[in-house]
Formats: C-alpha cells, sequence, structure tokens
C-alpha cells in the first residue's frame, strides 16, 4: 500500500515537517534536488504556494542532506514567469535560503526534450525540461484546489502542466482545446516521477480556480510519494469540503486525470491501495472521514 501523511494544522512549518516525517523518507544523501512549486501565478494561497511553505520545505530538505536545491517553475498564461516570482519575493527567499532559480521561460531549445507517450491524446507529445528529466532527485509541492478551465481539479498531477512550454508552441492551445485535456495532463506525468510530492490544504478552493475560487480554510498538509494516491484523497477532501459537479461526479478513480494516470501505471491504481497515515486524534479523526469517501470510490 502507498503511504499519504494528513496532518490537520494551520502552522505550515509543522505541517511540511510532519508530513514529511511520517513518509519516513530515505535521506537524500547529497543529491541536488530540483523543486516545482505551483507559481502559475502570484496570488495568495492556494492561487498559488505559500512562501511559508516553499520556505519549510527548502528547509526540511536540506536537513534531508540535499547538497542543493534548484526551484525551476513556468508560469502563465498572464503574468511572466520572471514577474510572478518577483511580486512572491522568491529572488530574496531565494538569496536568503540559499537555493537557485531557472526560470523555465526564459530557457533556450537546448533546455528542453521532446517527449512522445505512447498511446498519447498529444498530437505530436510535448517538449520537457531537461532538468527535471536529469535531476538527482524532484519534489514538487501542490495545492488544494479546483481547476475551472476544463481539469476539475488541479493537484499534483495538474502542477506538472507548469513543465510544458509556452513560448515557441502551441501546445496550451491543444491542451485547453481538446476534450482529453485531463487525459492529457495526466500523460505529461509520465514524464517524470517525483521523489514526494507535499500538497498544502491549509486553505482550498473548492470551486473556480487555478488563481481565485471560494476559499475555505481546510487546515491540511499532505505528503506522498504517489501522484495517483494524493490527488485521490485530494478529489475525497474537496468532495468532504463541498465542491463542484465535475469533482463530486462519479468514482474518484474514473475521473479523468487520476484514471489515466493510473492507466500509465503513475501511481495506484485503487482507494484500497491507499493507506492515510497520522500522528495525532485531531489528524485522525479527519482522515476517517476521508476514508469513509474513499471506501465509496
Amino acid at each position: 500500500m502507498t503511504k499519504v501523511a494528513l496532518v490537520k494544522t494551520d502552522d505550515r512549518d509543522r505541517g511540511v515537517r510532519q508530513a514529511i516525517d511520517l513518509l519516513d523518507l530515505s535521506p537524500l544523501h547529497n543529491k541536488s534536488v530540483v523543486l516545482k512549486p505551483n507559481f502559475n501565478s502570484a496570488d495568495p494561497a492556494p492561487g498559488s504556494t505559500h512562501n511559508d511553505t516553499l520556505r519549510s520545505l527548502v528547509l526540511a530538505l536540506n536537513e534531508m542532506g540535499a547538497s542543493g536545491i534548484t526551484l525551476a517553475e513556468r508560469s502563465g498564461p498572464g503574468d511572466s514567469t520572471r514577474t510572478v516570482m518577483d511580486k512572491k519575493g522568491i529572488p530574496q527567499l531565494a538569496e536568503e535560503l540559499g537555493f537557485s532559480i531557472v526560470n523555465l521561460e526564459e530557457m533556450g531549445p537546448e533546455g528542453w526534450r521532446k517527449i512522445e507517450p505512447p498511446e498519447s491524446h498529444w498530437s505530436d507529445g510535448f517538449h520537457f525540461p531537461r532538468l527535471y528529466l536529469e535531476a538527482e532527485a524532484v519534489v514538487q509541492t501542490c495545492c488544494l484546489k479546483t481547476h475551472a478551465y476544463g481539469g476539475h481539479f488541479t493537484l499534483s498531477l495538474k502542477n506538472a502542466v507548469g513543465l510544458v512550454p509556452l513560448s515557441g508552441y502551441t501546445y496550451m492551445k491543444e491542451l485547453h482545446s481538446s476534450p482529453y485535456q485531463r487525459q492529457m495532463i495526466a500523460e505529461i506525468n509520465s514524464a517524470y516521477s517525483p521523489d514526494f510530492v507535499v500538497m498544502d490544504g491549509v486553505e482550498a478552493f473548492v470551486d473556480g480556480g487555478p488563481a481565485r475560487g471560494t476559499r475555505v480554510k481546510a487546515d491540511l498538509m499532505l505528503a506522498s510519494t504517489d501522484r495517483v494516491a494524493i490527488d485521490a484523497v485530494g478529489v475525497a477532501i474537496l468532495r468532504l469540503l463541498g465542491t463542484t459537479i465535475e469533482v463530486n461526479r462519479g468514482l474518484i478513480f474514473e475521473q479523468d486525470q487520476i484514471a489515466r494516470a493510473s492507466e500509465m501505471a503513475l501511481g495506484v491504481s485503487s482507494a484500497e491501495d491507499i493507506r492515510l497515515v497520522t500522528s495525532d486524534a485531531q489528524s485522525e479523526a479527519f482522515a476517517e472521514q476521508v476514508r469513509d469517501i474513499l471506501a465509496c470510490g
């Protein structure tokens, strides 16, 4: 079974550290880590990764033995990646904490590799950053929210869309105009495999998204080594909080993003393969409610 750590807290620093500890991960042993945040825009969390979550994650990675950390991201559509990072104060945070920044939007053709997943819904594959393909370790942090533009929800699988280039390609037009948008989101994830994912659910969007929506204080931090498992738990939590018709419809593992990712063996194939782990009574009480929703499909 795959563990998904669940911590009930409004303290992002405590939540990040406890969630990672519950996974009982191997040390990074001087590996260089590439870190993927959610910087689609500079809107306040859950519109984008909260700087407190990012800070805690960087510090935790250092404590796990990372030899260096590189944050690599592409924002938009909307503001440029440089503008988003400047608005969020990421250059200052990087200087303070000692991590590097790679702006994928400004990366030349030599920084990308063509990916053509088998039986893909992409007409001619897509390009993906070599930095992520060649990384010694990859860590991702995402938010808990819905998606108003066809994705239905934007959790860890959807966060990978920020690793497909905007400039010089029509990938985003192809993605957003396709009836198979959600399957295509899953297929991007076939290009890489994060060592683990941290999902910030201290606040959630239960409708709208990705930048703005109905905000609910959920007071949660989640972590897992499995993107399908953590997204399935995320969908269950959105249902528990009260969400959109699309996210509520059908079985969780029949949701297009999750079904396609599972079909491609990117993670677990059923709710029975997920083990929610907690470390306190409050977290366990909430986890029991999530387990009930997962058990119903």
